[in-house]
């Protein structure tokens, strides 16, 4: 009779607990024992000591110019844990983590957390390594982070894939960002945790399942010595977006026509609230080379992981050029 109390809804939990935990211990198995990567940690003009990733790449590849990812406002390097290596099969490829992200440190001051002072962080990081020409890949934050570098370091890149993102946004989108973006507590594990992202992120993937909610949750949220997971960046990062008449932006456009004649490929999430389509089919028409890829079944932002996402990112890398 030792067993009384114990009923179909705790066995039911005790089920989910035991899938949740086979779960992330074989994906922490495999990624462990699959790291292609280095760590690099570099200092930022005003003090910061910031993170990234790089994988070498294949034989030869120092020769190349590397590919720059970059990735979202609320994302870190894990977000490019499977495109990363199928890009390092043709080049060398540095993941970074803007302030505030993963293993980068947060900024001394909020207001910090704008455009321009992570294009000067990453400038720091490309004279450190030395990297002259390069392309790059930015989702979101990350694809404006890659405007303005071509618009301030006028031939040094050599292709720009943007996820996404443009010069011209939707309101609507941007609102509903700048509502979750630094706010939520923690949760007691990765199953609630798993959920709650899904709760908020249901309509930008509605196909995903536990697997993948799980996925999704473990690269954009950590573990805390207190034994929560959180999300995996400094709440202050909001702070620059919640300034009066930081919603008006600035205009885009001319960064956007700096990418010249490289070859640029732009991916749209079908289901975007970010990204309008008739917006995305202006900037590659504004564009010689510039190519529009729409992802089917996904928001703001396509994983880059989608099959017709894949494909379209391995024709733009046999584009770009080996030196």
């Amino acid at each position: 009779m030792g067993c009384t109390g114990y009923g179909v809804g705790d066995r039911r939990r005790e089920d989910e607990r035991r899938r949740e935990r086979a779960i992330s211990v074989k994906q922490d198995v495999q990624r462990d024992s699959r790291r292609e990567w280095s760590d690099h940690y570099w200092w930022s003009g005003d003090g910061v000591r910031l993170h990234a990733r790089i994988y070498a790449g294949p034989q030869g590849a120092e020769a190349m110019p590397p590919i720059l990812c970059m990735p979202g406002l609320a994302r870190n390097v894990r977000d490019f844990e499977d495109l990363a290596p199928f890009l390092a099969q043709s080049r060398r490829v540095i993941v970074v983590e803007f302030r505030g992200r993963g293993e980068s440190a947060f900024a001394k001051d909020p207001m910090t957390y704008v455009p321009l002072t992570y294009v000067q962080d990453v400038v720091a990081l490309l004279d450190e390594l030395s990297v002259d020409r390069f392309a790059t890949v930015g989702t979101s934050l990350g694809g404006i982070v890659s405007m303005l570098m071509a618009a301030s370091m006028p031939g040094r890149l050599v292709g720009a894939l943007l996820n996404d993102v443009g010069p011209e946004l939707e309101k609507a989108g941007l609102d509903r960002i700048r509502d979750y973006i630094g706010v939520g507590g923690g949760q007691p594990t990765w199953m609630h945790a798993a959920r709650a992202y899904a709760e908020v992120n249901a309509s930008i993937y509605p196909a995903f399942g536990l697997h993948e909610w799980l996925r999704i949750t473990k690269r954009t949220h950590r573990l805390t010595a207190e034994g929560r997971i959180v999300a995996d960046y400094d709440k202050q990062i909001a702070a620059p977006l919640r300034l009066a008449g930081s919603e008006a932006g600035f205009d885009l456009w001319p960064a956007w026509q700096s990418f010249g004649e490289i070859p640029v490929l732009i991916l749209r999430g079908a289901l975007s609230d970010i990204l309008a389509k008739p917006a995305a089919q202006k900037m590659a028409n504004a564009l010689p080379k510039a190519r529009l890829v729409e992802v089917p079944g996904v928001g703001h932002a396509p994983t880059m992981d989608e099959a017709k996402a894949r494909t379209a990112i391995g024709q733009w890398v046999a584009e770009l050029p080996a030196t």
